[in-house]
C-alpha cells in the first residue's frame, strides 16, 4: 500500500508546540546562564591573575623608581663633584670625567624606563641633558687649561644661581609617581 503525504491534524500539532515550546526555552535559558557563567568565571580568573602579576611586578617597579631617583642623585653636579678626584687634572680632563660618569650611570640604569611612564623617563633624560649642558657651559666659562678645581668652582657658581637643581623637576615626577603605589 502506498502512502501519501503525512498530514497532521491540528490537535497533534498543537500537542507537539505544547511539549517543543517549553524546551526551546529552558535550552535558550541554560544557554545564557551558562554563557553568563563562564563569562564570570573567566572574569574573575582574569582578576586573579591581575592581582598575582601586580604582586610580582609591584616590587620591581619600586625598586626602579628607587634607582632611577639614585641614579638622578649620582648625576648631580655636586655628587659627581665630591665623587670624582680632582687630583692635578686639568679642567677639560676634569669635565671629560664627569660627561663619562653621567653617561654610565644613565647607561647602567637604561633599563629602568619599562618600569616607569614615558613622563617620568623624559624627565630623567631632561634631567641628564641639562647637568651636560650645566657641565659644558661651565668648562666654556673656563679656560682649556684652567684647573679642575677651578671647573669645580664654576659648576657651583652656576648652580648657586639656578632656582632649582637640574635633576629636581625629574626627582619630584618619579617620587609622586612612585607614591601612587602607596
Amino acid at each position: 500500500m502506498k502512502k501519501g503525504p503525512i498530514f497532521i491534524n491540528m490537535a497533534e500539532a498543537l500537542d507537539i508546540l505544547k511539549y517543543t515550546i517549553p524546551s526551546l526555552v529552558v535550552f535558550i535559558t541554560v544557554v545564557f546562564v551558562m554563557r553568563s557563567m563562564i563569562r564570570s568565571a573567566e572574569r574573575n580568573r582574569n582578576i586573579e591573575l591581575n592581582m598575582e602579576a601586580q604582586k610580582t611586578v609591584l616590587p620591581i617597579r619600586l625598586q626602579a623608581y628607587e634607582r632611577t631617583i639614585i641614579l638622578l642623585e649620582r648625576i648631580s653636579p655636586e655628587a659627581l663633584i665630591m665623587r670624582l678626584s680632582q687630583g692635578n687634572k686639568k679642567s677639560k680632563e676634569y669635565r671629560a670625567e664627569m660627561l663619562s660618569a653621567i653617561k654610565s650611570e644613565f647607561e647602567h640604569n637604561l633599563s629602568q624606563q619599562l618600569y616607569m611612564s614615558r613622563e617620568a623617563w623624559e624627565a630623567v633624560k631632561a634631567a641628564r641633558a641639562n647637568i651636560t649642558n650645566l657641565i659644558n657651559n661651565a668648562a666654556q666659562q673656563v679656560k682649556a687649561d684652567a684647573s679642575a678645581l677651578a671647573l669645580s668652582n664654576k659648576i657651583i657658581e652656576i648652580m648657586m644661581e639656578l632656582t632649582t637643581a637640574p635633576n629636581t623637576a625629574a626627582i619630584d615626577l618619579v617620587r609622586k609617581e612612585a607614591q601612587q603605589f602607596f
